[in-house]
């Protein structure tokens, strides 16, 4: 039995379903020397003969008829672990999906993501992780299944795929004074900032630029989060740097940032073991979607 492998049961199949070398032959696309050459060797490794002449016909062994259904349960259920699976019904999806992202992506991409898994996908919870497990084993594991931000701290194996690119904007309170003149690097640097970092750093690419001009602006505060810094660059002169349509949800007068920023590249990323998977397919397709009106969306 050691010898029997999956061509083997399959062509058992065809021969006790059919009951004739000639159609177990045209079932399998094969010639009937072929098939007649399959079934000496099952007839070996089963010390059975399986089908035995009547007449002008085949009929089976008792062997072979005990058999019959369960090679051909076999050889289904192969054939179904082996064969791509069939499209996700969404409406009937029921499952828990965790996001990993800052609260600044949160924000922006849940109300598009709860809309349509409200519409079609009832089933469905999104649970939103903030950046807690970021550079952790978290995807690896199992613990997250998309994470979206800067992909810059992954292991190999992860797949990614770029989302958005995001431009940062000035966020102040509409009667700032910073407002009331052109906003120069100088007034820009001049005035007290919210610098926004999860490990607390007040240094990043805007005091590389302002550097590059001998200017240095005041770091007042650093906030672990951009909803935090928001509220409080609403109630005070603290300038945030943030994302136009952030600092538009919040009340927030948006102006350009007097130097060249590069752009904040944004992907996802998840997990080999789930690149096939019907429902993870689906749930990329969405966050593609609700990327897309963010900014300079990738295809």
């Amino acid at each position: 039995m050691s010898t029997l492998d999956l061509n083997l049961l399959v062509a058992l199949d065809a021969l006790l379903q059919e009951q004739s070398v000639t159609r177990a032959a045209e079932k399998l696309h094969t010639s009937p020397a072929a098939m007649s050459r399959t079934l000496g060797r099952i007839r070996r490794i089963l010390h059975d003969p399986i089908l035995v002449r009547a007449g002008q016909s085949m009929v089976m062994t008792p062997r072979a008829a005990e058999l019959r259904d369960e090679v051909h349960a076999v050889v289904t259920r192969s054939r179904a672990l082996l064969t791509r699976g069939a499209p996700v019904d969404v409406a009937a999806l029921s499952r828990t999906f965790t996001v990993q992202s800052s609260d600044l992506l949160i924000a922006a991409l849940a109300p598009a993501l709860l809309a349509v898994t409200r519409r079609d996908a009832p089933g469905v919870t999104l649970r939103f992780a903030s950046e807690a497990t970021e550079g952790t084993p978290a995807l690896r594991d199992g613990l997250v299944d998309v994470e979206v931000g800067v992909l810059d701290h992954l292991d190999p194996e992860t797949r990614t795929a770029p989302l958005v690119s995001l431009r940062l904007v000035g966020a102040v309170r509409p009667d700032h004074p910073i407002v009331q003149q052109p906003i120069t690097p100088e007034r820009f640097a001049e005035a007290p900032h919210i610098s926004v970092s999860r490990r607390g750093r007040s240094w990043g690419p805007v005091d590389d630029r302002l550097a590059e001009l001998g200017l240095r602006r005041r770091v007042a505060a650093v906030l672990p989060g951009h909803a935090a810094a928001l509220a409080l660059a609403r109630e005070t002169d603290f300038i945030c740097l943030t994302t136009e349509s952030a600092a538009r949800q919040l009340g927030l007068h948006a102006f350009e940032v007097p130097l060249e920023l590069p752009p904040i590249a944004v992907g996802m990323a998840w997990h080999p073991r789930t690149d096939a998977d019907p429902g993870h397919q689906w749930l990329r397709a969405r966050l593609r979607e609700a990327a897309a009106d963010l900014g300079d969306a990738h295809g």
